[in-house]
């Protein structure tokens, strides 16, 4: 597996490189071809942020984020996400495909279709008026709900406004 490794506000040390290279290596004997992950550092407010992202071919994605106060204890917290990951999914291939046998992610044909685990109960319909980001997080948090679906009066597309884990805030802006 290659490991793109990338630092946001910070210059990653070799021993970081390798140390995530390593980990990431165990995952090796899950797939057919080479896959390329990616692994992105930063240091927020004395905390060590690691996020790691093994996108496959046929569409699936496998996505982890570690918060703690030691990059290496990071580095082994989203690890262990991803992995527990995969053995979730591996669990339900297995159970899907009826098969004992060792299932490599790649060998699954695109055709299938998803496993549904839970399904829509409800849906909401609303009507949505030109605001900016701004004016957004404002209703959201009037609200009281983690996110918000809005129509971008600068861009004229639909966005969302969500809240982040670390309190601030983000935007989604999808692109075809």
């Amino acid at each position: 597996m290659k490991v793109n490794v990338t630092g946001r506000n910070l210059v990653i040390t070799d021993a970081i490189r390798e140390q995530v290279e390593k980990k990431l290596s165990k995952f090796d004997k899950m797939f057919n071809s080479d896959i390329e992950a990616s692994a992105t550092f930063s240091v927020q407010k004395n905390k060590h942020i690691v996020e790691v992202t093994i996108p496959l071919k046929n569409g699936a994605l496998f996505r982890a984020e570690a918060i703690s106060d030691d990059m290496y204890m990071s580095i082994d917290e989203a690890i262990d996400r991803i992995s527990k990951q995969m053995k979730k999914h591996k669990t339900k291939l297995e159970k899907r495909f009826h098969s004992n046998d060792s299932i490599r992610f790649e060998e699954i044909p695109d055709t299938v279709e998803p496993i549904v685990e839970s399904s829509i109960v409800k849906t909401k319909r609303f009507g949505v008026k030109p605001m900016g980001p701004e004016e957004a997080v404002l209703q959201m948090e009037l609200l009281g709900h983690d996110f918000f679906v809005f129509l971008n009066g600068d861009t004229e597309e639909i966005n969302v406004v969500y809240k982040r884990k670390d309190g601030d805030f983000g935007l989604i802006e999808p692109y075809l």
